[in-house]
């Protein structure tokens, strides 16, 4: 006897794709990340507007008071901002605008903000003495949001805004000296008189740097943006993970829903030592025809969720449900220590459930090789179990209406359960069974 249907656990597709709940996922983590990031970027301002305080106070540093002003400014905007992240207050374009100005507002700095105050030094000296690596920690903290796209934005801003500051610099210097002006082949003396000329501007080392400041901008972009879809398959497979087991959850025990996702093999064909146990409700038909169409489903909707219950508590497996019955396995597609004795105190705690609601079942039990995997179309598969044992349960069940016994089963479980007190039926014929056998009831 092989399955005729399977039930929704293993029949029904059980790999949706969840966009909408990973996007919904993805957008939350990007959020955390984003408020993360907001926060790295206010402190490090923050600590910047303190700093030059002390300066101000201990060394007696003098910086002008926009300096005071904007940096108090980019600490509140910072925090403001991330007071609003996630709440309906939020702006996509938020997050742009914010690192915008602080790109620009470091790129000022180095146009604007003297390097000696009350000193005549060319304001080309701050991109020699400090340099473009103040820009490096936002790119890096845009990462944490987890948006490509902000990356970029970010490196992009800064390269153009470093440009912006250096040939506004350069606009104030009468005769700029660059590496073009350096001789070939350069003395220690040209080094002097040209690389360390106040007017030395460097060309050259500004094409480097932001060179090097997109190099950094696109591999960090890139790396956000594997990490995403990093984050993605975990999420679908977690989502995938968590449908499963929700699924094989209402059939099998926790337990071995978990064996089953971490082991898929479990599900391949294969053949070994299981108990088989088949259970139909006696006079279900006489029960049918007593009740509207609605009653009799919703009864046995119930009475069937029990049985699945009790056998999921004796570790077994529903294979299919049988109109007014069931097929369930105890040692395959999960192997166990004790099958026969599992089929068995299953087969009572079911006697128990029909007894509860008023039906009478018939069980039949069968042990020995079973054969089971799952089979179908790559769109819709089902999980079954055949051979001649799945044969001999179906027709021991059948042959308990004739002997009118509730639980029988054949020599193989019968041999597995000794000493216990079994009534034996010897030679027993049983529909399509080569040859009589014996029968037992428990």
């Amino acid at each position: 006897m092989s399955t005729r249907a399977a039930p929704a656990s293993f029949a029904a597709p059980l790999f949706p794709t969840g966009t909408r709940a990973e996007e919904t996922r993805l957008y939350r983590a990007e959020r955390q990340g984003l408020r993360l990031a907001i926060v790295c970027r206010t402190v490090a301002v923050g600590i910047g507007f303190f700093w030059v305080m002390g300066a101000w106070l201990t060394l007696g540093y003098h910086p002008s008071p926009w300096v005071f002003l904007a940096l108090g400014g980019f600490t509140l905007l910072g925090i403001a901002h991330a007071l609003v992240i996630g709440t309906r207050y939020d702006r996509r374009w938020m997050k742009y605008a914010i690192y915008g100005l602080d790109t620009l507002g470091i790129c000022a700095a180095f146009a604007f903000v003297p390097v000696s105050v009350g000193a005549d030094i060319p304001q080309i000296i701050a991109f020699r003495a400090y340099g473009i690596y103040y820009l490096f920690p936002l790119i890096a903290m845009a990462a944490l949001s987890l948006s490509p796209w902000l990356v970029l934005w970010t490196g992009t801003v800064a390269i153009a805004g470093w440009w912006a500051a250096f040939l506004f610099v350069l606009s104030d210097i009468t005769n700029p000296l660059s590496w073009g002006d350096m001789p070939i082949p350069a003395s220690q003396a040209d080094y002097e008189t040209i690389f360390l000329s106040i007017d030395f501007v460097g060309r050259g080392n500004r094409v480097e740097e932001t060179g090097f400041l997109f190099f950094a901008s696109a591999t960090l972009a890139l790396a956000v943006w594997r990490a995403r879809g990093v984050f993605l398959a975990q999420l679908s497979a977690q989502f995938d993970r968590d449908r499963i087991a929700e699924t094989l959850g209402r059939y099998v025990p926790d337990t071995i829903a978990k064996r089953l996702m971490d082991d898929p093999s479990a599900l391949a064909p294969q053949e070994r030592h299981a108990a088989v146990l088949v259970m139909d409700i006696a006079g279900f038909t006489a029960y049918a025809a007593s009740r509207n169409p609605g009653e009799v489903i919703d009864g046995l909707n119930r009475f069937l969720a029990r049985c699945a219950d009790a056998i999921s508590g004796h570790q077994g497996v529903v294979i299919q449900f049988t109109g007014d019955g069931l097929m369930a396995t105890f040692g395959t597609p999960i192997e166990l220590q004790t099958p026969e004795q599992n089929a068995v105190d299953a087969a009572h705690a079911l006697q128990s459930c029909a007894e509860e609601v008023g039906f009478q079942i018939r069980v039949g039990l069968a042990a020995g090789q079973v054969a089971s995997g799952s089979i179908g179309s790559a769109q819709r598969q089902a999980f079954t179990v055949y051979g001649a044992t799945v044969n001999r349960a179906a027709r021991l069940e059948a042959h308990g209406k004739k002997i009118e016994r509730s639980i029988l089963m054949d020599s193989s479980m019968a041999a597995a359960l000794r000493p216990l007190k079994l009534e034996a039926f010897p030679i027993q014929p049983l529909p399509g069974i080569g040859r009589p056998m014996d029968v037992y009831a428990a």
